[in-house]
């Protein structure tokens, strides 16, 4: 029996040697993969608020009316004319931030309304307008969130933030009074 020495490929031995290197790897590395999909949980969740505001405000000076947006929960949001309902756009609170967890300031309100001039003004049932929402994560400890704020000045001027930077850093959330989302 004649052995051909120039037989390339591998042996079982050197492909399971593989395979367990590369899930002791995989293992070692989910921790900070989880970390990272649940605070890209709350980048998108920030990210979405803050679109809706921009749209509402840019409708409202578009259509030279008063645009509503009311937050659904979590991260869901609806704006509508204020005047006649009529829904602009909606954002359910699932798409992609399931496990964002969204607290409004003042406590308890849900919904701001910017005028035909883009700047935010009294709510049609009464209640005090949003002035800026937390974004966070209920899936990883605080320790390891990277909690965004999305603020919303008298103006209509709206800005995401990030409350655990150092000032001087643009991504900081400026002093506000009262102090924003500290």
């Amino acid at each position: 029996m004649i052995m051909n020495k120039n037989i390339k490929g591998f042996t079982l031995i050197e492909l399971m040697i593989t395979i367990v290197v590369l899930g002791i790897l995989a293992f070692l590395a989910l921790p900070s993969y989880t970390i990272w999909i649940q605070n890209t949980e709350i980048r998108t969740a920030g990210e979405g608020i803050l679109s809706g505001f921009t749209l509402a405000r840019s409708e409202a000076v578009r259509r030279n009316t008063s645009v509503e947006l009311r937050m659904d929960g979590g991260a869901g949001w609806t704006a509508r004319i204020s005047t006649t309902g009529e829904v602009i756009q909606t954002r359910t609170a699932q798409e992609g931030t399931a496990h964002a967890v969204v607290t409004m300031t003042p406590a308890g309100s849900d919904r701001i309304t910017f005028s035909g001039l883009g700047r935010v003004t009294t709510n049609d049932d009464g209640s005090v307008p949003i002035t800026e929402v937390k974004v966070d994560s209920s899936a990883i400890s605080a320790a390891n969130s990277r909690e965004l704020c999305v603020m919303v000045n008298a103006t209509g001027l709206t800005r995401m933030c990030d409350p655990q930077v150092t000032a001087g850093d643009t991504r900081a959330c400026v002093p506000a009074v009262p102090a924003g989302c500290l």
